[in-house]
């Protein structure tokens, strides 16, 4: 009843019946056992039972009708008016369907469990079920004639017609008393102004990969929305979506019937799986969880260790992949430029070093994400195709993967395998965050603001190390260097290494699950909810970490002048490198639930960075431990004593952690080399020997 007032003083206009509610009424025995089953068996008959119901029960407005009221609610209101002057039986009352300002749907038990579409067969007609898929097409939203008036041009009459089938025959011979007692037959005029229209709305639905047999391709369905439901689902958005599963005539050519029926679900209640990070709810046990664990200092090493818990080591990448999901701050000039926030990440590395797996992983736990391969994707079906829409038989635009990724992350496996010609449909998509499309008569632009993740093999399938990195990596600069980092990943020949990543491999097997870590590892919601809070900042960055943005970004280009000059360039860096330092160091800050960027999240990002091509320098004469020896020493050129905080700033950027800057300290310390003082805050150097680096 206090459901029925508000949509009577209308506040609401829309009424759920949750079967889970008469479910609960039926067990406690206040009604014969079956009703619930009935409902489910035959539910448009018990629709327009409960509308009925609702109708006769609707309870008097409490709130008048004013100017500032829609002007259908005035006009409902006088036809109501009308209606209660004239007798019950009186032929000329107004049809329920028209003065109804409401909506009335049916919401299924939660215990149900979603079909696939391929389990639905024709005992279900009539039937509410709940179909689980991806939706791959919306059209366009449509009225929907659900009442037809007409005015008699002899009586001057009002009839009303009410639709309940896809086609149906207008009147044309006004029905009145008013001209059967004058013998004559006024002709019906259809007056749009007095029709009922409803918001229409047809919905494509596809089958998930995994509810597809080995051997056949996916089903679809199509699926018919009206009302406040319309405008509820986009490409890609995967849904249960429940309704009542109907046959209809199919329309053969110019209108003859054919001799098949198609089928269709009429939409009653839509439940979306996969949340947008906005769309998020909330609740104040998760809020206050998240701020918890915010004020935790190694939130970021925590979070990225949740990442993938099954596939061992990568421990770099899986943080700039937590970085990916987090992404920077997007932003738009005054004039109208915008720049863009999303990462975009390249893998690439040996056969067998968990790409694939780790870009499944990505895609799941977006809530828009998108996998495919380079092999099964072309150009159109990446960005967007032209095609004829079976409804209105009108040349519409299909979205592609990048346009279903839309505010999320498109994963591409084999990136090297795609045609180049289809691979430069991308470089629109990777830095402007667009597509643009002249095709058919039809010119447009589609947003397309998705972070790109691919994996890549080298040339020769395995890396060759007798060739240069950028001979392995044979990718264009124009493509290279709209990646924000690219991971050459080497599969290296360590016995330790090899031991521990065959123990974890068979840990995983033996039990089903990931090594236990301690309360370590969060859970895929917890993460997504995480992400969510974090993509709420926007991070700004001070003067002082701009300044020294700017003079590592100088370095860096110095730094690549001359790695070509010794023919082992690694990637292009350009002025893009610099946005990928900014928008690493926003995500870092993003990540801590800061609203400013910090030095440590530049060095960070920079640390990124030189780790990404870490894998190229291991070789077994150029140690990790000899080089970070030669970045120390090379610090004292001018001076005898240096800040610690200074040699870290330094060696963070080149790659290295802590825990190794503080091994090779107390290393060399043995040695007399260097010494720190009594504070721990400063290096003294003890001994400036240079031959000392060829004994080393």
């Amino acid at each position: 009843m206090e459901k029925l007032k508000a949509v009577a003083n209308r506040e609401e206009d829309k009424i759920v019946i949750e079967l889970d509610d008469i479910q609960d009424f039926e067990d406690s025995g206040n009604v014969a056992n079956g009703l619930v089953h009935k409902i489910l068996t035959n539910t448009w008959r018990y629709i327009e039972l409960i509308y009925r119901i609702c109708d006769k029960l609707m309870p008097p407005p409490t709130k008048p009708i004013g100017h500032m009221d829609d002007v259908l609610d005035v006009i409902m209101q006088h036809r109501k008016d009308k209606d209660q002057q004239r007798a019950p039986e009186d032929k000329t009352r107004f049809p329920a369907a028209l003065t109804r300002r409401y909506s009335l749907y049916i919401k299924p038990l939660k215990s149900e469990d979603p079909l696939a579409i391929r389990e639905i067969n024709g005992s279900y007609v009539g039937h509410l079920v709940t179909v689980k898929g991806i939706i791959t097409r919306v059209s366009d939203v449509k009225p929907f004639l659900l009442v037809a008036g007409y005015s008699c041009e002899m009586c001057g009459d009002e009839v009303f017609q009410e639709v309940t089938k896809k086609n149906y025959t207008p009147l044309m011979m006004c029905p009145s008393e008013k001209c059967q007692k004058n013998k004559v037959k006024g002709k019906l005029y259809m007056q749009t102004r007095t029709c009922k229209f409803v918001p229409f709305q047809e919905v494509k639905m596809q089958e998930l990969t995994e509810q597809v047999p080995v051997g056949h391709i996916p089903r679809s369905m199509t699926i018919f929305l009206h009302g406040t439901l319309t405008r509820s689902m986009n490409p890609g958005d995967i849904v249960n979506v429940s309704g009542i599963f109907q046959a209809t005539p199919h329309q053969g050519y110019r209108g003859t019937t054919s001799l098949l029926t198609d089928v269709y679900l009429e939409g009653q209640y839509i439940q979306q799986l996969k949340k947008q990070y906005d769309k998020m709810v909330m609740t104040p046990d998760i809020s206050e969880k998240i701020q918890e664990f915010a004020r935790d200092p190694d939130v970021y090493t925590k979070l990225s260790k949740s990442i993938a818990p099954e596939i061992f080591g990568h421990d770099d990448i899986k943080k700039a992949l937590l970085l990916l999901l987090v992404g920077g701050v997007s932003k738009s000039m005054g004039d109208g430029m915008k720049i863009r926030g999303d990462l975009n990440i390249c893998l690439m590395g040996d056969p067998g070093v968990a790409k694939s797996q780790l870009l499944k992983y990505i895609s799941k736990v977006a809530p828009r994400g998108v996998y495919t391969t380079g092999r099964g994707s072309s150009g159109v079906g990446l960005t967007a195709s032209v095609t004829r829409d079976p409804v209105t038989d009108e040349m519409v635009l299909e979205g592609g993967a990048l346009v279903l990724a839309d505010n999320g992350i498109c994963c591409i496996d084999e990136f090297d395998k795609m045609e180049d010609g289809d691979r430069t449909a991308i470089h629109e998509v990777m830095e402007q965050q667009t597509i643009s499309i002249s095709k058919a008569g039809i010119t447009t632009t589609l947003n397309a603001r998705t972070s790109i993740l691919a994996a890549a093999n080298p040339l020769y399938g395995r890396y060759n190390t007798k060739k240069s990195p950028t001979q392995n990596i044979n990718l264009p600069a124009a493509l290279l260097s709209r990646f924000d980092i690219l991971f050459l990943i080497l599969d290296k020949h360590l016995i330790e290494d090899d031991t521990k990543l065959a123990q974890h491999v068979a840990h995983v097997h033996q039990y089903g699950k990931h090594p236990e870590r301690g309360n370590d590892i969060l859970e895929v919601q917890m993460i997504r909810h995480y992400v969510a809070e974090a993509r709420s900042k926007r991070p700004v960055v001070p003067s002082e970490v701009a300044s020294y943005m700017v003079s590592s970004y100088v370095q860096m280009r110095q730094d690549q002048a001359d790695a070509m000059a010794r023919k082992q360039e690694h990637t292009y860096t350009s002025a893009r490198s610099l946005l990928a330092v900014i928008r690493l160091s926003q995500a870092l800050a993003r990540v801590h639930l800061r609203d400013e960027v910090m030095r440590q999240d530049v060095a960070e990002a920079l640390r990124l960075l030189n780790v990404s091509k870490e894998s190229l320098n291991d070789s077994d004469d150029n140690l990790p431990t000899g080089r970070l020896f030669h970045i120390v020493k090379n610090l004292f050129k001018d001076t005898d004593s240096l800040p610690l905080d200074d040699i870290k700033d330094e060696v963070l950027s080149k790659g290295f952690s802590d825990e190794q800057l503080m091994d090779i300290i107390q290393e060399y310390s043995v040695m007399d080399i260097w010494e720190l003082d009594e504070t721990s805050t400063t290096l003294k150097l003890l001994n400036r020997n240079d031959n000392e680096d060829e004994e080393l």
